[in-house]
């Protein structure tokens, strides 16, 4: 039994690299370089804004008892000598620091901007999810910065153009919307149905409802359905005094005459003609008309 357990533990040995920890085999890749944790700062187009501490804490604890298994990415700073600036791998060099690494290992890349948030944010959707108003704006910010159009934008990050023009008409949620959504107060099919109203009253008023009542997505869909039926204006049967003067005017213009009237007096007056020479003839006998 014991030689058994003394053979099992040369085999995870050697599968963890021997006497070299994993990071240390990790940066013996081809490739991968061990850089100085003091060197390596955040990339500042970073996609995500916020890190769930306990996720980043499971992480440092997974850190400290096998290492680095995937290499990070960097590229050289162009505004420090010396020093490097994340394009992917972030979570992993914050639980680093946590954990007390002094070296991480990283691939050396040379990216643009462009380049780099792209590649942020690709990694991002990859591992760890971001909320949606984060790869929204991610999304808006490639498309201006980079000057791309929806559809080159999709296929820089692997989306259809639907996925990203859906995406990005989260941003035109009021600012509590927006905010329940990334605390995760609604889904995303939430904020759909609430997009589905062109007004911010009604909107907030929607949010509100799905808040209050813990509404599913069917119940605030059909909760949108509802508010837009009771903007539509109702329809005024025609009077026998309109259907009497619409018939009138249908007779002295020798054309087809709509008359409508909404339920606050107001209305139009539509007239059909054939051709410009039927248009002529219509305004001749309207000059006529005293």
């Amino acid at each position: 039994m014991a030689a058994e357990k003394k053979a099992l533990g040369k085999g995870l040995d050697a599968l963890l690299g021997g006497n070299k920890s994993v990071t240390q085999t990790v940066a013996s890749r081809p490739g991968v370089s061990e850089i100085e944790i003091s060197k390596i700062v955040a990339n500042p187009n970073q996609p995500r804004k916020t890190f769930d501490e306990a996720a980043l804490q499971d992480l440092a604890d997974s850190i400290k008892a096998l290492g680095i298994i995937q290499p990070i990415s960097l590229r050289e700073s162009e505004t420090v000598v010396g020093s490097y600036e994340i394009i992917a791998g972030e979570r992993r060099f914050r639980a680093s620091q946590i954990a007390g690494l002094t070296k991480i290992p990283a691939y050396i890349r040379k990216a643009d901007d462009e380049t780099t948030l792209i590649m942020a944010l690709v990694e991002n959707l990859q591992r760890e999810g971001l909320d949606p108003i984060e790869i929204a704006t991610t999304y808006q910010r490639l498309i201006e910065e980079g000057k791309l159009t929806q559809e080159e934008m999709g296929k820089k990050v692997g989306k259809n153009h639907a996925t990203i023009a859906n995406s990005l008409r989260l941003l035109k949620l009021p600012p509590e919307i927006q905010t329940g959504l990334i605390n995760g107060v609604i889904s995303e099919g939430h904020a759909k149905a609430i997009l589905s109203l062109d007004d911010e009253t009604k909107q907030r008023e929607l949010y509100t409802e799905i808040v209050d009542k813990g509404l599913s997505v069917r119940a605030a869909e059909e909760s949108a359905r509802k508010m837009k039926d009771a903007k539509k204006p109702t329809r005024t049967s025609k009077s026998l005094e309109q259907k009497e003067m619409q018939a009138k005017l249908s007779e002295k213009l020798n054309s087809k005459v709509s008359i409508s009237i909404t339920g606050k007096g107001s209305g139009k007056i539509s007239i059909a003609f054939k051709n410009e020479q039927g248009m002529k003839d219509i305004i001749a006998l309207l000059e006529k008309i005293q």
